[in-house]
């Protein structure tokens, strides 16, 4: 089914100004969540000045909001051919009504270029990391680079939005240095695991009901994925962004290794979520309603900060080369 024949269906009703609305997906909104880790360790460990703070964290979250709207339009638009394969995702908009391409490309273009100016108000770090946030969408999206197609490199280039996001927070009160690469990768895998368990759970979902030939009708990265491969890949982001967290920890802050307990208790929880049927780890903009999963989440959120306060010397000692040695 070609574009032009799919968007033209003549059984489809005509679009309102509420489904192009609908498209810019104001309600996962809630993903913005993880800029404030980026806010919250540049206070700690960069202690930058807070006087008039208030106002470029504000431009900023509504930045990364228009921005983050665009390249939702963006893709529901270009997706809506393959979505019509999809569970959930055949109720899009896009998919049940009759859309012109001009309005949508006018959408699409408003709320990135205002979005580019309001983080021009902000700074030149924001700034840059907001064109990147908006080149990632069109990375993700847009022929002929359309990574979400590629198998691996779909996970790897939508989880960029998670380093990303930390950067945004950053550069919100820090205007002179950028976050640290270690905390940044790791940020990157934890967010490839998040995508690779969104797809884990897909996957499962789907070749249980309509069947894996609908999931590779609907997404062309799925034509190599299996359940056991997803499952492998899902273990590995989650082996390399505990690593690098510690990495981190050791070198900025190594109080923060208190709460890795809290931190791996995350990933198995959200691993757990992604076995369930009808997971909500396919739809990560309402995790808030998992109630055990927001309450580590926050304990671990309050983990962090109050060892970002407090000092204790004696973990310092475990940063060190140390051997026990026996007398001969």
């Amino acid at each position: 089914m070609s574009t032009e024949a799919f968007s033209q269906a003549p059984l489809a009703p005509a679009a309102t100004w509420r489904d192009y609305l609908q498209m810019a997906r104001l309600d996962h909104m809630t993903k913005h969540v993880f800029i404030l880790p980026g806010l919250v360790l540049a206070w700690v460990l960069r202690s930058p000045p807070l006087e008039g703070a208030l106002a470029p964290i504000a431009l900023g979250f509504l930045s990364a909001v228009l921005i983050a709207s665009a390249n939702y339009i963006i893709n529901e638009w270009l997706d809506r051919e393959f979505d019509a394969f999809h569970p959930d995702k055949s109720k899009r908009p896009a998919v049940t009504a009759v859309m012109s391409p001009g309005p949508v490309y006018a959408f699409y273009a408003a709320c990135a270029i205002a979005g580019l100016l309001l983080a021009w108000m902000v700074g030149p770090v924001f700034f840059a990391t907001s064109l990147l946030f908006w080149l990632s969408g069109v990375v993700y999206n847009v022929r002929p680079l359309r990574s979400k197609d590629k198998a691996y490199l779909d996970v790897l280039s939508e989880s960029l939005n998670n380093p990303i996001r930390l950067m945004l927070g950053w550069s919100m009160i820090e205007h002179a240095s950028v976050a640290p690469a270690s905390l940044l990768v790791a940020y990157w895998m934890g967010g490839a695991f998040l995508m690779g368990a969104k797809r884990l759970s897909e996957y499962r979902e789907i070749a249980a009901g309509p069947g894996v030939g609908v999931l590779h009708r609907y997404r062309r990265s799925f034509q190599h994925y299996t359940e056991e491969r997803l499952t492998i890949s899902c273990f590995v982001y989650a082996l390399l962004a505990t690593l690098l967290i510690g990495v981190f920890m050791v070198k900025y802050r190594i109080e923060f290794v208190l709460a890795c307990p809290f931190i791996i208790a995350l990933f198995a929880q959200y691993l757990a979520l992604s076995m369930r049927s009808g997971s909500v780890a396919q739809k990560p903009e309402k995790l808030f309603r998992e109630k055990r999963l927001m309450a580590l989440a926050g304990t671990t959120a309050v983990a962090l900060l109050l060892l970002g306060l407090v000092d204790i010397p004696a973990l310092q000692s475990f940063a060190e080369p140390h051997y026990i040695t026996v007398q001969r």
